[in-house]
């Protein structure tokens, strides 16, 4: 009778020594993840656990029900304001791009282990497709901020591109055992069918579960818990009336999570609790699925799969899917190296064991193997490859504090940045959304240590006018004179989670983006900033740029006639060339460029071309 709770003791035990590593090597760039499969391995029939555990189906079920969890908490962490710039690449990279890597790395495969081509296929097609998993942990653990264009890609396409590897893999597997290939309408009624039923069924339950909300109130951790459920939920309704689970629990989280009440900022802490323990269990419990001794006799023929996968089939599907997207050589090469594996290909690659196919051992150690080299090289190398390919923004401070309070609102304080918009303007005249208001500035010691503009009040946008009219603001009796915002000072203000979010690039320096993007040596002169609504004719007129009017707006906005130049939304961090001056994106509100910073002068080393 003793059996359950030496069973406990060791699944304890396991959980807490490989998180407790995990911990370690995260400050020596080693995936998470990477340790719990590897803690998992050691445990193991031939490790020195010496825990025996081959259960197929068990790690089948909870793999669906993890990974159900893990594109749950993806999805309520999207901003559907990113899809503006990361929804197209990302279906065509979710579809074509993972049938092309299917299809190049299956043809590989064939010629290297020498295996029935339809085995090959369905090798390729178990490992095609990118792991949620990996891309939003690594992504969140390795500080990285990209922007939205290549962020939201990268994040879009893991959340939707299972449903397109688990199509290819039935439909080998199905060409496995009966040796037919389906005749191409059966293949596209399929795929409609499991697409379409998945997108309607995901977007309607979140919209569904958001509309409710309304009406009952529990604690945040209770809400967590409820949505988990009813994502869990969606994700087996779905499966069982023919359509794709993993999408519509992905597009069930983005909806919930846009539509939720109020913020849900603590709801998403304790979403994450459950997905890392979703992706830790995982991760340990198909660690303990492999057998190593198995390994040694296809490592080579492996390591070269993952190295073709790696270096020529994810490369070539990504170039292939994003040309038509105007990607930068740099942001294409950044996407085509981040396309990590993780638990998805090897929960795929249970699918043939659970299949009775020939020869499903060998396509399973095969994709743990690809998995194994996957997180060790390109998941070590996810921050590296964003500094060498310089598409790394630089970090952009949060609020000091936040405080949730009553009715969804936030109360929140930012630390007004040097270089920041803030700076040197009243608080009344920085245009905050109309959801935000500040209620009090905090002033930083001047010389003679006196405080500076503390006590200063919310201004309604109307008296601010009519202050300005006057010769300037004033104060209530008894309050000392509002004065103009200074570095340092903190700003308490209260508003939704969402307006926060816009302010949030008031108080944070634009110089050092712009640096980022064109080098340090050009910070001083990148101060010069112009606003997005500016007047295009009147910008040329003023800076010598009427020759390269040609083909954008003649009465449009600066931000209309740069993203015109560039032939594609613009994002915080690009840099467009007009003629020999550089404009740089410096904030983005409201899902469009709002400032620009500016070189008007050649810089030296860099080839004066368009956007």
């Amino acid at each position: 009778m003793q059996w359950h709770n030496e069973i406990l003791l060791a699944g304890a035990l396991l959980l807490g020594v490989a998180i407790t590593l995990g911990g370690l090597s995260s400050r020596l760039g080693v995936p998470f993840l990477l340790v719990f499969l590897l803690a998992g391995m050691v445990a193991g029939e031939d490790g020195l656990g010496g825990i025996d555990f081959d259960d197929v189906p068990l790690s089948f079920l909870f793999g669906n029900l993890a990974l159900a969890v893990i594109l749950l908490d993806g999805g309520l962490r999207t901003r559907l304001e990113t899809f503006r710039v990361g929804l197209r690449p990302a279906l065509v990279l979710a579809s074509v791009g993972v049938a092309v890597t299917a299809a190049a790395t299956g043809a590989f495969a064939t010629w290297v282990l020498d295996i029935d081509w339809r085995l090959g296929l369905l090798l390729g097609a178990i490992v095609a497709s990118t792991d949620a998993a990996a891309v939003f942990s690594l992504l969140k653990v390795s500080g990285l901020r990209l922007n939205d264009r290549i962020g939201a890609t990268l994040e879009i396409e893991s959340g939707v591109n299972d449903p397109m590897a688990i199509f290819l893999t039935m439909t080998l597997i199905l060409v496995v055992q009966t040796g037919m290939v389906p005749a191409s309408s059966g293949l596209a009624m399929e795929f409609l069918r499991q697409f379409g039923l998945g997108a309607l069924a995901g977007i309607a339950a979140g919209m569904l579960l958001a509309a409710s909300a309304r009406w009952w109130s529990v604690g945040e951790g209770l809400a967590a818990i409820l949505i988990a459920a009813a994502g869990v939920g969606v994700f087996a309704l779905t499966n069982l009336i023919g359509g794709s689970g993993f999408l519509a629990v992905y597009l069930f989280g983005l909806v919930a999570g846009h539509r939720w009440p109020g913020g849900h900022g603590e709801m998403l802490r304790a979403m994450d609790g459950l997905a890392w323990l979703s992706q830790s269990v995982l991760f340990l419990l198909l660690g303990l699925l492999v057998t190593p001794s198995e390994l040694p006799q296809l490592l080579g023929a492996a390591l070269a799969i993952a190295v073709f996968l790696i270096l020529v089939a994810r490369p070539v599907a990504v170039v292939l899917c994003l040309a038509p997207f105007r990607f930068t050589l740099a942001e294409t090469a950044y996407v085509a190296w981040v396309g990590l594996r993780g638990a998805v290909p090897i929960v795929l690659a249970l699918f043939p064991l659970l299949a009775g196919v020939q020869q499903a051992r060998l396509l399973f150690n095969v994709a743990f193997v690809v998995v194994l080299v996957s997180l060790l090289v390109q998941g070590t190398t996810v921050a590296f490859a964003a500094r060498r390919l310089r598409i790394e923004l630089p970090q952009r401070e949060g609020p000091l504090a936040e405080h949730a309070l009553a009715g969804g609102a936030v109360l929140a304080e930012f630390r007004v940045a040097d270089g920041a918009p803030a700076c040197g303007a009243l608080p009344e005249s920085l245009g905050l959304p109309a959801d935000c208001r500040i209620v009090r500035v905090h002033g930083r010691a001047d010389r003679t240590g006196s405080p500076i503009g503390a006590g200063v009040r919310a201004v309604d946008p109307a008296e601010g006018a009519e202050a300005q009219a006057n010769g300037g603001p004033r104060a209530d009796a008894g309050e000392p004179p509002m004065r103009p915002l200074a570095r340092g000072d903190v700003v308490a203000l209260i508003g939704s989670p969402q307006g926060l979010e816009r302010c949030q690039v008031l108080f944070a320096s634009a110089i050092p983006a712009a640096a980022g993007r064109l080098g340090a040596r050009h910070a001083g002169r990148l101060a010069w900033q112009l606003p997005a609504a500016a007047d295009w004719n009147d910008v040329c007129a003023v800076y010598g740029l009427a020759s390269e009017r040609a083909g954008t707006p003649t009465d449009g906005s600066l931000g209309a006639a740069l993203e015109a130049l560039a032939g594609r939304p613009l994002v915080e961090g690009d840099l467009v060339m007009v003629g020999h001056s550089a404009f740089v994106v410096v904030a983005f509100e409201g899902g469009r460029a709002a400032r620009f910073a500016f070189e008007p002068r050649p810089i030296p080393g860099r080839a004066m071309r368009h956007a």
